[in-house]
């Protein structure tokens, strides 16, 4: 359980908060360099690459397991929700776990015509019913780490005809994930993706593109790119690539690196790190007297112990306080050093 990706990072604290914000490579910040000083010093085509957005868009899919097809590119989670939000019927029921995360909520409350259920995790498959359009959740809960059944919801929303949406923001990078069982799914970035921010993407099916609104469509969203520069688009793309957004080029030169890395470490090694830390940190915590939450999931949140997060930044190690809960949250740039230095914090 020593760091993974060598030379890639060189933290200068105890940094267990890749769930608000990533460390970025060191490759990732060379691109991102690289591309600066290019522009300043007049790039020829421009201020960046649109091969190198497809290189990250492809890279994306290969870990998400769906075809770059189904793949757009974008700037955040809640301008990717915010299209699906807006292309659902005016009375439509959306089902939430309670207490998930603003931005897969918000752009379906703001509608005003829709409506919405909450229900708690734990009950969120049983709770799919035949007037339930939408079911929306993200995979791992940003406040405390707990996982949702994929199964069982992926289950109930197939025999009910409800359409899925999952948030991968808090999973994809360390979570084996399949992309094609979902309608849609979203994921921010520049978290365990450990892209700059200003890159997100959102997956689509193919049968679930038909009654998507690409009401963000502009030139990029040609079939053929460099067609539609005046005037109308004659053609959106075929692709889910007439969801894209005009992509950041900064954010999306340093993305394709980011996620490069990703793909040659391994997701599934990964996975198997992040949770072998996150076990230890529990058990722990436990030893302690603490009661973290019981899950498998990298994303360990302790229930009442939120106000020891200024204490332990004091000490050098960088968690979060969300909903009440001490949150820590373990990538592949994190060690048994690491876990054991919070530990010994809190212990103090």
């Amino acid at each position: 359980m020593e760091p993974l990706g060598g030379a890639e990072f060189a933290p200068k604290q105890t940094y267990l908060n890749t769930s608000a914000c990533a460390l970025l490579p060191r490759r990732t910040i060379e691109a991102i360099t690289l591309l600066a000083e290019e522009t300043a010093d007049g790039r020829p085509d421009g201020a960046g690459s649109f091969d190198v957005v497809a290189e990250a868009r492809a890279t994306y899919a290969r870990l998400m397991d769906v075809h770059a097809d189904r793949v757009a590119v974008g700037s955040s989670v809640s301008v990717h929700v915010g299209m699906i939000a807006q292309s659902m019927p005016a009375g439509a029921e959306v089902l939430f776990p309670e207490g998930d995360f603003s931005s897969v909520i918000t752009p379906f409350t703001v509608r005003g015509d829709l409506k919405t259920r909450f229900v708690p995790l734990e009950r969120l498959a049983e709770s799919i019913s035949p007037e339930t359009a939408l079911v929306a959740f993200s995979s791992v809960q940003s406040a405390d780490g707990r996982t949702a059944d994929f199964a069982a919801v992926r289950a109930a929303a197939a025999a009910h005809g409800a359409r899925t949406l999952l948030d991968a923001t808090q999973s994809a990078g360390w979570l084996p994930l399949r992309a094609g069982e979902w309608d849609y799914t979203v994921a921010g970035g520049y978290k365990f993706l450990l892209c700059p921010r200003g890159a997100s993407f959102l997956t689509v099916t193919q049968e679930a593109q038909d009654s998507l609104v690409p009401i963000h469509a502009g030139w990029v969203t040609g079939e053929e790119l460099w067609a539609n520069s005046y005037g109308p688009v004659r053609e959106l793309a075929r692709s889910a690539r007439r969801f894209d957004e005009p992509p950041a080029f900064l954010s999306y030169h340093g993305a394709a690196r980011s996620l490069a890395l990703l793909e040659e470490i391994g997701i599934e090694r990964i996975e198997a790190h992040n949770k072998a830390l996150a076990a230890r940190f529990r058990a722990g915590l436990v030893e302690l007297g603490h009661a973290p939450v019981r899950d498998v999931s990298g994303v360990v949140g302790v229930p009442g112990l939120g106000d020891r997060q200024d204490a332990l930044r004091e000490a050098g190690v960088l968690v979060s306080a969300r909903a009440g809960n001490l949150r820590a949250s373990f990538h592949l740039y994190n060690g048994v050093a690491d876990v054991d230095r919070a530990l010994e914090v809190l212990a103090g």
